[in-house]
């Protein structure tokens, strides 16, 4: 007798998302057995569009717990496995991971490419984040905001690419506020808490406080454990928000005692290069036969390392493009 074949479903939460439902429900469609929907109070035709894309909507009270809402919706859930989606994000490629022979016997937290879009000084940008979003069944999350799933299980990457538009401007400003408030009462129960440190830094960085994004980030720093996985984003991030908050040669003296451990990442470089750029900007005399070299040197350094999206929240160019539009900048002014 053949073996029964694994049941899979998509499971998300949402609130006002007419907007781009129906694109994340139709991109996951043809793969999965059945699509369940966490309501919040949708105002708009979230509830009726995600029905008519044939999922099962239930209503659930927000509590300003991301976790809370993320384990009533997989309760929803009878499937052999989960895969967690957001309303802003849909399907790009890879869906054959998905089948019954990829899978296998053994449960599994799988991780999945997530290719956000977002806007930066360099233009629209993406980058990629490596999150845990395929779950066997009974697996639930813990923490109020950025929940993480909770399981002893091994995490396997897959080659599932989900694309995600939540960072774009007009997206971020419906949620300003909203993170940070929440990340605060999860700092609360967990003081000193790196992880949340870090993403209270990344949420002043999205708004532009760069001065309370280097605040953060240097917490977050003095927090983290080698092993984090969010500390290649914190190093960079760190970087270029001391940069744009004026603390150019302390990022320089920072990046520079951590060189040796990022010889592998081109937005390691890419960001050291900026910081030299924008040190020959403010100290000209050294511009020609110190700094403007020196960001040379990182940019070709990027070019030779090439693109490394199996680094966590690497931006899509730095070891390519991005970088070579640099060294032709800069080549055309020291030469």
């Amino acid at each position: 007798m053949p073996p029964v074949r694994p049941r899979l479903a998509v499971v998300l939460i949402a609130k006002d998302e007419a907007r781009s439902i129906e694109r994340c429900l139709t991109s996951v469609r043809p793969w999965v057995d059945k699509l369940i929907v966490l309501d919040s109070g949708s105002t708009d035709a979230t509830v009726t569009i995600a029905a008519d894309c044939g999922a099962v909507v239930h209503p659930f009270k927000w509590i300003d717990d991301f976790s809370a809402a993320r384990n009533a919706a997989l309760s929803h859930s009878d499937a052999d496995w989960n895969l967690i989606l957001d309303a802003d994000e849909w399907l790009i490629g890879g869906a054959e991971c998905l089948s019954q022979a990829a899978l296998g016997a053994e449960p599994f937290i799988g991780a999945v490419n997530v290719t956000s879009s977002f806007h930066s000084e360099e233009g629209n940008a993406t980058a990629v984040n490596w999150i845990s979003r395929l779950l066997p069944r009974g697996v639930r999350y813990v923490g109020r905001i950025h929940e993480q799933p909770q399981s002893p299980l091994s995490r396997k990457r897959l080659p599932l690419i989900i694309g995600h538009d939540g960072y774009e401007p007009d997206r971020m400003e419906s949620k300003r506020g909203r993170n940070a408030a929440l990340l605060k009462l999860e700092l609360v129960k967990y003081p000193g808490n790196a992880y949340v440190l870090y993403q209270l830094g990344k949420d002043s960085e999205s708004y532009e406080d760069y001065g309370q994004a280097s605040r953060y980030y240097q917490l977050a720093w003095e927090r983290a454990l080698p092993s984090d996985g969010f500390r290649h984003s914190l190093v960079t991030r760190r970087m270029y928000s001391m940069s744009r908050s004026g603390q150019l040669e302390e990022a320089v003296q920072f990046a520079t005692a951590q060189m040796d451990y990022w010889q592998n990442s081109p937005d390691f470089f890419f960001v050291m290069g900026n910081l030299l750029l924008d040190l020959a900007v403010k100290h000209p005399e050294r511009a020609y036969g110190e700094l403007l070299p020196l960001a040379e040197v990182c940019w070709q350094r990027c070019l030779e390392i090439g693109e490394s999206t199996h680094l966590d929240d690497s931006v899509v160019g730095r070891g390519s493009f991005l970088a070579e539009h640099n060294l032709a900048v800069v080549r055309g002014q020291i030469r």
